[in-house]
């Protein structure tokens, strides 16, 4: 017996979408990820500078957003 999937519909306007999960759940966890990405360079950093990610503030947060986003919008998630 095969199980469906509840999804919710696509937004069709620009309102919708700023409205729904779509746009608010994925820049949630990039803001979340950033946050922690720049704590993370502010607090534990690289003392030596030549960490490529830890050593520069932006490309630490930068790398916090973007793993933020990749947790919430996972492509292996499942029903």
């Amino acid at each position: 017996m095969k199980e469906t999937c509840e999804t919710e519909t696509r937004p069709k306007n620009f309102n919708e979408l700023i409205r729904s999960s779509y746009f608010w759940k994925p820049a949630a966890g990039a803001i979340i990820g950033a946050i922690g990405g720049f704590m993370y360079y502010h607090f534990v950093g690289c003392a030596s500078g030549s960490c490529a990610i830890t050593s520069n503030p932006f490309s630490s947060t930068l790398f916090g957003a973007a793993m933020g986003f990749f947790v919430v919008n996972s492509p292996c998630k499942t029903c």
